[in-house]
């Protein structure tokens, strides 16, 4: 039978991620978090509450749908179902949408201050029983602020530190949406298949569909291209989109009128931006042929300098493409975006 690997000393913890290293590739430090990360999702989705929490962003992609993106995702993103937090405002609809700015911002008030309440009553001991109940060494410190509502759970490492990958799992948390769709996957732990003699952690989330987590990438992408504005970390989201449109699942999102449709008027209500001028940025405009993946000028070296960052950190399984040909291929997607997008629209009147 296999050994558990929460079991094990941190001497042999740190032997068995280096023979997952030998066989995978991949830096012992990445392993050790993936670990923490699957181990979790397991925790969250084991509750009562993962019924109506849905697992979402590029780690969700990485964990949960195989090797279509070839990467190492660090932290959790999730969503709690809005029509769960605040069910007296938004109702049961599809995707509840408010039906004015002043609701708009009624709605994000109310919700953030329910995902926070939620987040401390019902996240963060159910965490810190499963911790406590296999005796791990881990802190855990809920952070609200006007980023948004995230629990922070810090490890105790059996791998040598670094800089750009810290032993800290970040569970951020929406309540803006419904998540959907969503369905349940099996997650398993990169190191599990490299040393069958333990017993990794193992996890059955309800994750976002993938489609709907392309065009989640393509409108930050369009935004970060029309306001020149970019959050750290960024790069992985073009990286992401090649990837998702490489696999085909890029082909099913475009074919997806709805749901580029339903995303757009999701992160219009919520999520507004503006550009370089100051003008809010149309998100209709982007599913409907005027989407932008290719940002210009210094917006272009920002985006190529934290891309080149993620490849020196070994973030990237193999060897990575270049970022000059990550734009490349980003340019043919933003073509076939449009090109549907166009194609979509109806026939002006004769």
């Amino acid at each position: 039978m296999a050994e558990s690997y929460f079991i094990l000393s941190p001497k042999d913890q740190g032997e068995v991620l280096l023979k997952a290293t030998d066989a995978t590739g991949r830096p012992a430090y990445l392993l050790e978090k993936d670990v923490w990360v699957v181990w979790t999702l397991g925790v969250l989705f084991t509750q009562a509450f993962g019924a109506h929490l849905v697992f979402k962003g590029g780690t969700s992609l990485s964990k949960a749908y195989g090797d279509i993106l070839n990467r190492f995702s660090e932290d959790i993103d999730l969503t709690y179902d809005i029509r769960k937090l605040i069910p007296d405002l938004v109702g049961e609809g599809d995707e509840p949408l408010p039906p004015s700015n002043s609701q708009q911002r009624k709605w994000t008030k109310a919700a953030r201050a329910a995902l926070e309440q939620w987040v401390q009553e019902h996240v963060q001991p159910a965490v810190r029983t499963a911790l406590d109940a296999q005796g791990l060494d881990a802190k855990l410190e809920l952070v609200a602020d006007e980023k948004g509502v995230s629990l922070k759970l810090e490890y105790s490492p059996v791998t040598p530190a670094n800089d750009y990958v810290k032993p800290i799992v970040v569970m951020e948390f929406g309540g803006r949406s419904t998540g959907e769709p969503a369905q349940e996957r099996n997650v398993v732990c990169d190191a599990a298949t490299a040393v069958p003699a333990v017993s990794f952690p193992e996890a059955k989330p309800r994750v976002m569909a993938a489609e709907r987590t392309f065009w989640e990438k393509a409108t930050a992408a369009h935004v970060y291209c029309r306001s020149g504005v970019l959050s750290p970390r960024y790069a992985r989201h073009w990286h992401d989109l090649v990837r998702l449109d490489a696999a085909g699942i890029g082909d099913g999102a475009i074919a997806d009128r709805s749901l580029a449709k339903q995303v757009a008027e999701h992160k219009q209500a919520f999520f507004s931006e503006k550009d370089v001028d100051r003008t809010t940025i149309a998100y209709d405009e982007a599913i409907n042929g005027g989407l932008q993946l290719v940002p210009t000028g210094e917006a272009l070296q920002h985006l190529k300098e934290d891309y080149e960052s993620m490849v020196a950190n070994g973030l990237l399984e193999g060897t990575p493409i270049s970022f000059d040909a990550l734009m490349a291929n980003c340019a043919t997607l933003t073509d076939k975006c449009n090109a549907a997008g166009r194609d979509a629209l109806p026939a002006p009147p004769a």
